[in-house]
């Protein structure tokens, strides 16, 4: 199915490793043109390098989101490359998450800048674009946890929820610019992170996904290109009428809708 991506230019922060590469990716075999963003400036360029051996024009800037002149620097370098931004997809995040006596102020504030602030900064400086060129699409990636926190999911589970909250709220206010705003709520998915935790506890990777998933109605871990599918469609033609929506991309272990 053709998505009509081809031209568009898209921008992903935490674009190199797990979903924000995959999706980088699929955004490039799409025609689409890309720019990542990071912290490593090393991973930046490896990434970069892999994007452009698959045809697409590419920028790569070494980012931290939680650093706002960063985000500025970030954003105003994509505008002048490309003149342009279509597709801002706010995927840089972590999933740090323990009792709510273990967390201190630090580490509250460090989560809600990276993963709120962050995309509310990048919102901020990539709308105006989207406005004054009739339109775009912000795609926010959050958790099922933001809907359905449990008990140990602090600060995590916090912010995963403000940012549906600005989702909806986003989606209400751009509309009338033809801006559609969604989210998407992950699970279990393969990522860096998991990849750090099981050599950490000295397993390996198929034993640490397989007790992961026992508790997944599907029975599997995720596929950050699995993910990057669904992000690919929400910044496609074929989603021209959905804005506001939360897709759970969890292989059935929420409780909730």
């Amino acid at each position: 199915m053709e998505l009509g991506l081809k031209g568009k230019v898209a921008a992903i922060t935490g674009g190199t490793e797990g979903i924000g590469r995959a999706s980088a990716q699929r955004f490039a075999r799409e025609g689409a043109k890309v720019a990542i963003c990071a912290r490593h400036a090393d991973s930046v360029q490896q990434t970069a390098e892999e994007i452009a051996k698959l045809g697409a024009e590419v920028l790569g800037v070494t980012a931290d989101v939680s650093k706002a002149d960063d985000v500025e620097r970030f954003m105003t370098a994509v505008i002048q490359r490309f003149g342009r931004l279509d597709i801002l997809v706010n995927n840089a995040g972590t999933s740090i998450a323990g009792a709510f006596d273990s967390v201190g102020d630090a580490m509250w504030q460090a989560d809600l800048d990276l993963k709120l602030f962050g995309a509310i900064r990048c919102a901020r400086l990539a709308i105006p674009h989207m406005k004054k060129q009739g339109g775009g699409r912000i795609i926010n990636l959050t958790t099922v946890g933001g809907k359905q926190p449990g008990a140990n999911s602090l600060p995590t589970t916090v912010t995963r929820a403000a940012g549906l909250a600005l989702t909806k709220a986003l989606s209400k206010e751009l509309a009338p610019h033809n801006i559609l705003v969604n989210t998407v709520c992950i699970g279990k998915i393969k990522s860096g992170q998991h990849e750090r935790r099981y050599q950490r506890e000295g397993i390996s990777a198929d034993e640490y996904y397989t007790r992961v998933a026992k508790d997944i109605p599907l029975k599997r871990v995720g596929e950050a290109e699995e993910v990057a599918n669904v992000i690919a469609f929400l910044a496609s033609d074929a989603a021209s009428y959905v804005t506001g929506s939360s897709l759970n991309l969890d292989g059935g272990i929420s409780g909730v809708l």
